[in-house]
């Protein structure tokens, strides 16, 4: 999966003082990286590294046969929300021997979108879990593959979803799609967090 995105950056200006940092994780192939790279206005910082035959024994490509590159550190966009409000976005690495990066990435962190693919619903159960024993709000996006849609109570049961937890659906690739997802996010970060200052203050507006 792939976003084309401009090459043109986008410098930002020095009115910005309100930085808001929100995390992508899930399993691996979930598409996290083509989620960052839809929305961000500036191209985005990749890590990518060239996946070869050996690393055949160790990630399960078996859903994901059309993947050549995969994320080894974290992938990192930007969205200014007003003169003075930036979100920062940083996309995880999905394999299992990169999940130790997963709880420095969330500190400080505004909230997190965990991005599921419903074909292979199991390898995100470590991320809800690691993001619900962090204490860090969360929405679920599920990314979609092109196959069947499940019914979104089925969802929330194959995840054991808390009934609070917002469940979404998305295409990753798509600029619009991705940017219902970070609103969706903020607006439950700012609904669990409504008698503290610091999340209410966030902007009211819309992502451009």
């Amino acid at each position: 999966m792939d976003s084309a995105t401009s090459d043109a950056r986008t410098p930002l200006g020095a009115s910005a003082d309100h930085g808001f940092k929100i995390v992508v994780v899930g399993g691996f192939g979930v598409g996290k990286t083509t989620l960052v790279r839809s929305v961000s206005e500036i191209r985005p910082l990749n890590t990518e590294e060239t996946m070869t035959q050996a690393g055949e024994a160790v990630d399960d490509i078996r859903e994901v046969r059309g993947k050549s590159a995969t994320t080894v550190a974290f992938d990192f966009g930007r969205i200014t929300l007003d003169a003075r409000n930036v979100l920062y976005l940083f996309g995880a690495p999905g394999q299992e021997r990169f999940w130790f990066l997963w709880d420095r990435l969330f500190s400080g962190t505004l909230g997190a979108v965990v991005l599921v693919d419903t074909r292979r619903i199991g390898d995100s159960w470590y991320a809800i879990d690691r993001l619900e024993k962090h204490g860090t709000p969360f929405i679920v996006a599920c990314n979609h593959f092109g196959g069947p849609v499940h019914p979104p109570e089925d969802v929330r049961h194959a995840l054991d979803l808390d009934p609070h937890v917002p469940l979404v659906t998305c295409d990753a690739r798509s600029r619009e799609s991705g940017k219902q997802v970070l609103i969706a996010l903020v607006q439950h970060v700012k609904n669990r967090y409504a008698d503290h200052s610091a999340p209410a203050d966030l902007p009211r507006q819309e992502f451009v």
